[in-house]
């Protein structure tokens, strides 16, 4: 009798003791559905990049793309010791051995001092640089850094009758240029004279981007915006990012 009374005590506390079991699972399964339901997404991170930047642009034709680039690879110590930092290589679309020279100086005076320098001059001499080169110094003030951007850019420098009504007239009209197959990359003005404007757009649709350039859409956006002037073009391809 009192096995048999032990016994049911014993079944009665194992009951007890599951049921309890059961009741916490139940509750921390309730409170991890409802912490779950309640994560944030993680927000996405802007590419745009408005800091000032000086940068260096040079085009120039070269007698062999290989060569040269074997002769620009060797003076980079000297750019590193001028403040100045290797950034894009380009080369044009019509002319393969027409090519781009983008580089980031630390400052305005240290760019200026490295584009007048007799040590450059002798490189690009050595390297095959065939003719005068173009260059141009920039304050970069927009720069999209997005990496999924191809590699098709467009180059447009210009000349406006005010930069900051110019800016907020291009800014304005940056969904007109998506419908018509470009994206802004980068844009800015020469420091000593803010009316001088260089523009880099990437290409996504080349059909759509050629008939906006030729179109009187453009025409009317440039009058808009105070362009003024002869606007010269280079349709380039990126062959080296740093």
């Amino acid at each position: 009798m009192k096995q048999l009374k032990f016994l049911s005590a014993l079944g009665i506390a194992f009951v007890f003791l599951f049921s309890s079991c059961g009741g916490d699972e139940e509750k921390t399964t309730d409170t991890a559905t409802t912490t779950d339901s309640t994560v944030t997404p993680p927000t996405t991170q802007s590419t745009v990049d408005t800091t000032p930047q000086t940068v260096i642009i040079v085009w120039h034709k070269v007698a062999n793309f290989e060569k040269w680039k074997v002769g620009y690879d060797a003076h980079d110590s000297f750019r590193l010791a001028s403040g100045v930092h290797n950034y894009v290589i380009g080369r044009s679309v019509d002319d393969s051995n027409l090519v781009l020279v983008a580089l980031k100086a630390d400052d305005v005076e240290k760019a200026k001092a490295f584009t007048k320098s007799a040590s450059l001059k002798e490189a690009m001499k050595k390297a095959g640089v065939v003719g005068a080169p173009t260059v141009m110094i920039n304050t970069v003030v927009y720069q999209d850094q997005a990496a999924n951007m191809p590699d098709l850019r467009g180059m447009t420098n210009f000349t406006v009758k005010d930069w900051n009504a110019w800016k907020s007239s291009f800014e304005s009209n940056r969904q007109v240029r998506t419908d018509n197959g470009l994206t802004d990359r980068a844009y800015g003005y020469d420091p000593d004279d803010n009316h001088k404007v260089t523009l880099v757009v990437a290409i996504n649709d080349t059909a759509k981007a050629n008939a906006y350039w030729n179109s009187d859409l453009i025409k009317q956006k440039r009058a808009e915006s105070g362009v003024v002037g002869e606007v010269k073009r280079h349709v380039y391809r990126v062959v080296q990012k740093y």
